[in-house]
């Protein structure tokens, strides 16, 4: 209640007139609404844009044609404009809202494309939700791969008939008349379905499932001992989720319990192709992998926050999970004339999971706030250990090996903390210390601390600059070779994610405002590792970037923007041909350069606006090997992308636009390991021949967008 001898000023009333209306419910009427005012107060023309809450349906209903020049796979990778000529163009929303909290939501999107997507969502707000949606995700890989197998898509391949087999391609008569295009290209469909309630205050439950099905045929390879081919694989899995969680929360406390499931199904266990090579030895004339597995995954998770005082947050969570398979084992080898027994029909598999997170953010004082995170993470491999014949590429029983159950246990503590110098300046700090411990592997415990630093201020209300940089070390406890991997491993090598190393990488970032229609920004990257103990391995590796961007409100009509980037890669490894100190070290260089503008105008008096974006890239890669031969570099690596996008809206009435747009797109790539290299060029490889895509690709799109 408001006492009448309260004095209200003009300049009051908005903050009055928010405060009433946020404090009763939507749906009051305006008995239960009264409020008892200081006499002579007239609130007839006050006005809250805050208090206007939408009733009915609205939406928007986008439909028209494109049309693209250029039948692309690259082009089209992700975004479905892989065909030439026309498409349709549809996209839509639509709301509800009543007085009772009811709520009805649907998105539209693409709905002339494969990558459509539809979202429905209803409920009362504060009470439930139900949701359902739809969305499809292509991946266009190769139109240019050529192969001499039958049966592409399938679980078997199988030459043509009259095929003659010879030790290497040259000697293949049949080849190059029996090659065939293949299309590498992969769909997933999405189906997601669930619910939310709140059956009594404090407590909510969900029920959320998601059912994928991924169809296609993407890239693999198998080999007759030194003689290989690159086949198609057959993609077709099925992946159910559910997700099913009870949260409770009041003003200090909130935790929630959840249960998650994925079970993946693959309709194909094994690829089986015929041997297109002079067969090594008698009975190699098939050849048979596995596919990915059926397997599930079960996790239990419980995670909860605990507002300790108003200035300290506790929070945490603990998840324990499941993975297993247990699908039959392929038979080590499909040669009738080799004999090998498994030592147990399944693979029995069992990964068990324990993660555990703690943290502590504390505001000490007006200044100081500190915050400390511990993270536990154990993988536990349970699947037996068993000694396995093991036969070399369906041709050769070789010496037996044993499978490696590799497990690891992961303990990292941060510690950190923000210190506001004055009402400009804060300085940031922490120190960060991690222990990895692994089985079957070279290193058995790895230790890496970290320090870092911050500082961030303000000049003159104007530029704003912030620098951090970091410090770590990493120590292993010792490179030990595993006695089981065969062919043994060079005990001079190191791999780069356990040898020893320091980094270090900082970053400086300036924003500047001179005024409030322009905004510069500046910004430089860098990481720089040392592996100091690798004799041959992965020795060095920088990474620095740097990158600006602006943006100005030319007039009142007229805005633009720029940006301009580039970031340089850089790594130094060292090897050994013949098995023992470094004979050949390889330097690695890429670049990649990147520009872009924009501008943006409005006339008409807001009811036409065009624009236009404009975006290069340049990368390039360059591999210099020292081996003490003449000519080991390779060529260079090239891709250049140049992208132009020009749109224009016109507005007829208050709720309809003419929208029209163009889009340009010119890719050229230059790559050694694909560039003339035809089915055949390789003696002993039946290469897919693809070819390096580019592409030149104009796209019209023209649409009418109305509302309601």
């Amino acid at each position: 209640m408001i006492k009448r001898d309260l004095n209200i000023t003009t300049s009051g009333r908005h903050v009055l007139l928010v405060m009433l209306c946020l404090s009763y419910p939507i749906n009051a009427t305006a008995e239960t609404a009264a409020v008892e005012l200081p006499a002579g107060v007239d609130i007839s023309g006050w006005k809250c844009k805050y208090c206007v809450f939408e009733e009915g349906y609205s939406g928007e209903i986008e439909a028209g044609i494109g049309t693209v020049s250029e039948s692309s796979y690259k082009f089209g990778e992700y975004n479905g404009l892989y065909e030439d000529g026309p498409y349709i163009i549809g996209n839509a929303t639509a709301r509800y809202r009543d007085e009772n909290a009811g709520y009805f939501d649907l998105r539209i999107r693409d709905l002339g494309l494969n990558t459509r997507s539809v979202e429905l969502e209803g409920g009362r707000q504060g009470r439930y939700r139900v949701f359902l949606n739809y969305d499809e995700i292509p991946h266009y890989i190769t139109d240019s791969a050529k192969t001499p197998y039958l049966g592409s898509g399938s679980d078997t391949l199988t030459l043509p008939a009259g095929w003659v087999n010879a030790g290497s391609t040259a000697g293949m008569t049949q080849l190059a008349s029996s090659l065939q295009n293949v299309d590498l290209e992969t769909e997933r469909k999405r189906l997601g379905i669930g619910f939310s309630f709140i059956p009594v205050r404090h407590w909510e439950t969900a029920v959320n499932f998601r059912h994928e099905v991924k169809d296609g045929q993407k890239a693999t390879a198998g080999s007759f001992f030194f003689n290989s081919s690159q086949l198609v694989e057959p993609i077709d899995y099925v992946t159910d989720e559910v997700d099913v969680s009870v949260t409770y929360t009041t003003r200090k406390w909130q935790s929630k319990l959840t249960y998650y499931g994925s079970f993946f199904r693959n309709q194909n266990e094994s690829l089986t192709w015929q041997n297109a090579y002079n067969p090594i030895v008698a009975g190699a004339d098939n050849g048979q992998r596995a596919l990915p597995p059926d397997n599930q995954f079960h996790q239990f998770l419980l995670s909860s926050g605990y507002q300790y005082s108003e200035d300290t947050r506790i929070s945490g969570d603990i998840a324990i999970g499941r993975m297993t398979q247990d699908e039959n084992l392929l038979a080590a080898t499909i040669n009738p004339n080799l004999s090998v027994t498994l030592p147990r029909s399944s693979a029995n598999a069992q990964v068990n999971t324990l993660t555990a997170n703690l943290n502590i953010d504390s505001r000490v004082n007006d200044k100081l706030r500190v915050r400390a995170a511990y993270r536990y993470n154990d993988r536990d491999n349970k699947t037996p250990s068993a000694l396995f014949d093991w036969v070399t590429t369906d041709a050769f029983i070789a010496t037996s090996r044993s499978n490696l159950p590799y497990s690891f246990t992961d303990n990292s503590l941060k510690l950190g903390g923000d210190y506001r110098l004055d009402k400009k300046t804060r300085l940031s700090g922490g120190y960060e210390y991690e222990i990895k411990e692994r089985t079957n592997q070279e290193v058995d415990e790895t230790r890496e601390g970290t320090f870092w630093g911050k500082v961030s201020t303000r000049v003159r209300d104007k530029i704003d600059l912030s620098y951090k940089v970091s410090h770590s070390v990493r120590d292993a406890s010792g490179y030990n070779l595993v006695v089981e991997t065969d062919p043994a491993q060079n005990p001079l090598l190191r791999k780069y994610n356990m040898a020893d190393r320091t980094q270090d990488t900082g970053s400086f970032h300036a924003g500047y405002m001179p005024n409030e229609r322009v905004s510069i920004g500046l910004g430089i990257e860098y990481k720089l590792a040392n592996y100091t103990e690798s004799v041959v391995g992965l020795t060095e590796s920088d990474d620095i970037g740097f990158n600006a961007d602006a943006s100005m409100q030319i007039t009142e009509e007229t805005s633009g923007h720029l940006f301009i980037g580039t970031q340089k890669i850089k790594s130094k490894q060292a090897g050994s041909q013949a098995f023992a100190s470094p004979d050949w070290f390889a330097t690695n260089d890429d670049t990649i350069d990147t520009f872009g503008i924009g501008v943006k105008h409005t006339l008409e008096e807001d009811r036409f606006d065009i624009g236009a974006d404009l975006v290069l890239s340049r990368s390039t890669g360059k591999v210099r090997v020292d081996s003490g031969a003449p000519g080991a570099d390779f060529p260079k690596l090239k891709a250049n992308l140049d992208t132009l996008k020009l749109y224009a809206n016109y507005r007829l009435k208050d709720n309809l636009t003419l929208h029209g747009a163009y889009w340009y797109e010119h890719y050229t790539t230059s790559d050694w390991m694909l560039d003339g290299v035809a089915p055949d060029t390789i003696s002993s490889v039946i290469s897919f021949g693809t070819v390096t895509p580019e592409y030149n690709v104009h796209a019209v799109m023209m649409s009418v967008r109305y509302r309601f």
